[in-house]
């Protein structure tokens, strides 16, 4: 641990980051996985539709908020969105 006032801060706040990052991440994976089973369930399109864009929304967010690089999240909103695209065309 550091002897530091400011390095202590930095800890400290390091950990809080460490928590949100990991519980974004846990969502995305989350919201990814639900479009898959609907996807496998042969939900109705507007189901998976809606499942597919708040998977987006929230792997755009984590690229804003630097928790995924740009390239992996446009390459998970690619992937996510050509299996949903196969299933129901357009």
């Amino acid at each position: 641990m550091a002897n530091i006032k400011s390095a202590k801060k930095r800890a400290r706040q390091a950990e809080v980051k460490r928590v949100k990052n990991l519980n974004r991440k846990t969502a995305i994976k989350t919201a990814v996985k639900r479009v898959l089973e609907a996807l496998d369930n042969n939900e109705p399109k507007e189901v998976t539709v809606d499942l597919f864009k708040n998977a987006e929304a929230k792997i755009a967010r984590a690229k804003c908020k630097r928790v995924l690089h740009k390239n992996c999240a446009s390459r998970k909103i690619g992937r996510l969105a050509k299996r949903v695209a196969e299933k129901y065309g357009n």
